[in-house]
């Protein structure tokens, strides 16, 4: 089989390290016809590999692979302490690079390999397997498109009877797979990491690791990883405010969506449960992908989904883990600090001299606070926002991406802000229902929730446990005082739902026969389901708006009219 179209060159690979993940190697690029030659220091397995690939040559030194002009790129799956020598050695004699994770065991031997990359112009990609896993590929879309709502927590198990290492320990050997994937869906590394574990068939060796990890966006997760477990699991559950994600690569179905809720009765959170619903996916093996996807970016001379800097941002969340895995001796330990990844002399955000950003607060890039403001310890700030004058921002909330907040707002703890949510002058945002000075009710704070693209009018007041829903619109001074539905127009005290509105902002009346509405700025039709809720019929709630319309450059209609033409 040729690895390419018609016409385009064969891409000659190399495996090196046939052994217990080599051989799927082997298999895999011997299937899409580039396996050029074998080569392992093992001389019993020549034999083997000898008869079961008889057209491929089998040598035992790596420098008899350098040497062959015909050979364009090799893969390693070679011990993890041999993947800096052997990567750069192959980089330097001009061949492209495929190494398993991890791109290497140091911080610095992992940087000069990216750095040897990109000045020699070669390929160097981490075979992180499940960045080309279709679960994983489908899960990052429905992330993508909003289906689970704002991400709240992941945590991860990978646990098995197997195969036990003396070389490296369960978190090198197991963990960077499920930090990729995190670090993928997340899109951000963490900030601060913890581990603790331990080590029981070999001295320092450890067996067992739980990693903890907290995100700018204020994502938190964990990763439990043993090689002494009774029974296989591999396990990834991502948690949202919309439904839930279970992906499990040792069942049947692999990726199945819980659209479970909570809800608030007599000031108690209550689970409502629903059926799983399993998502359809493509049926292709993730190794396979993935060599596929190394021949590809050869031949296109393009980065691939895993490049070394990928394998690079993995490698240190890997060595801050180790690093406070080792100073708490396996016991509980204290947090450890990632290095920031910019210049630490330029904040990506504006603040105000007269306002007040207390450490601990985090803020997205492009952010505004102006005049008088104050932003706590442990609050979570998006991208693109513009917090105004003599607004605060209390310890542990949440606000999503391109919130504006108006003059003379206060964010409690307890309120979750989505993206795109508009905050009118004055209004009020509250956290217990029944609040008094001599009596401290600090636990019992609920949590109230603006869902994306809502608007609340000036003046207006919310009471907390209130779910405002996506592009619902409050009119000025309304008092809410329960749910609002997606897209539901509300007014008064207190406030009742006097009709819809677009997501476009603009008010949907005159419904025709078939129940449509049209929003008369952008066109696109509503109508509501069985069940009562008004659903666009022409746009994904999550679908993100042109550039120039949300940058207010064009309106659209021009946009529209651009699109046709």
């Amino acid at each position: 089989m040729h690895n390419g179209p018609v016409g385009t060159p064969k891409i000659n690979v190399a495996v090196v390290g046939v052994g217990y993940w080599g051989r799927n190697l082997v298999r895999n690029f011997h299937q899409l016809g580039s396996l050029a030659a074998l080569c392992d220091a093992e001389p019993s397995v020549e034999e083997t590999y000898r008869r079961q690939y008889e057209n491929v040559r089998f040598v035992r030194e790596f420098d008899a692979v350098l040497a062959d002009p015909s050979i364009g790129a090799v893969a390693l799956a070679t011990p993890a302490v041999t993947h800096y020598e052997l990567a750069k050695a192959a980089l330097e004699a001009g061949k492209d690079v495929l190494v398993e994770k991890p791109l290497s065991i140091e911080v610095a031997q992992g940087e000069a390999l990216v750095k040897l990359a990109a000045a020699k112009g070669r390929i160097l990609m981490v075979g992180h397997i499940l960045r080309y896993h279709p679960a994983i590929l489908k899960l990052q879309e429905l992330i993508g498109d909003g289906a689970l709502g704002q991400i709240n927590y992941l945590y991860s198990n990978r646990l098995n009877i197997g195969k036990i290492r003396t070389e490296e320990n369960i978190l090198w050997s197991f963990a960077p797979h499920d930090i990729s994937v995190m670090l993928a869906l997340l899109n951000e590394s963490p900030t601060r990491v913890s581990c603790q574990g331990g080590a029981y068939l070999s001295r320092n060796v450890f067996d067992v690791t739980l990693s903890h990890f907290e995100f700018p966006s204020g994502v938190k997760a964990h990763i439990f990883v043993s090689w002494l477990h009774p029974v296989k699991e591999q396990r990834l559950v991502v948690v949202g405010s919309e439904k839930m994600a279970v992906f499990d690569d040792t069942a049947e179905q692999k990726l199945v969506l819980y659209p479970h809720r909570v809800e608030w009765k007599n000031r108690v959170p209550t689970a409502v449960k629903a059926n799983g619903e399993a998502v359809a996916l493509d049926d292709r093996e993730p190794l396979k992908a993935e060599c596929q996807h190394f021949l590809d970016c050869i031949r296109s001379r393009t980065s691939p989904v895993s490049d070394g800097a990928e394998g690079l941002r993995v490698l240190r969340v890997l060595d801050a883990c180790q690093r406070s895995l080792l100073l708490a001796g396996g016991s509980a330990p204290e947090p450890t600090a990632l290095p920031v990844e910019k210049n630490e002399h330029e904040r990506p955000y504006f603040v105000h001299e007269s306002a007040y950003v207390d450490d601990g607060a985090e803020v997205g890039a492009g952010t505004k606070i102006w005049h008088f403001s104050h932003v706590m310890k442990d609050a979570r700030i998006g991208e693109r926002c513009v917090i105004g004058q003599n607004v605060n921002v209390d310890g542990g909330t949440r606000l999503g991406n391109n919130v504006k907040i108006q003059n003379n707002v206060s964010i409690y703890t307890g309120v979750v802000i989505e993206d795109d949510v508009f905050l009118g002058p004055s209004c009020v945002l509250t956290n217990v229902t029944n609040p008094r000075s001599q009596v401290n009710r600090h636990s019992l704070y609920e949590t109230t929730r603006l869902k994306r693209g809502c608007t609340v009018g000036a003046n207006a007041t919310i009471l907390c446990g209130v779910t405002i829903g996506r592009y619902a619109f409050v009119g000025a001074g309304s008092v809410v005082t329960r749910n609002v539905p997606d897209f539901a127009l509300v007014v008064g005290n207190p406030a009742r739902q006097v009709g819809w509105m677009s997501r476009h902002g603009h008010r949907l009346d005159s419904p025709d026969a078939d129940g449509v509405m049209r929003c008369p700025e952008s066109g696109h039709r509503y109508r509501k389901n069985d069940e009562g809720v008004l659903q666009c019929l022409d746009l994904h709630e999550e679908a993100p708006l042109p550039d120039e319309l949300s940058k207010g450059t064009k309106s659209y209609r021009q946009v529209r009219e651009e699109a046709k033409s």
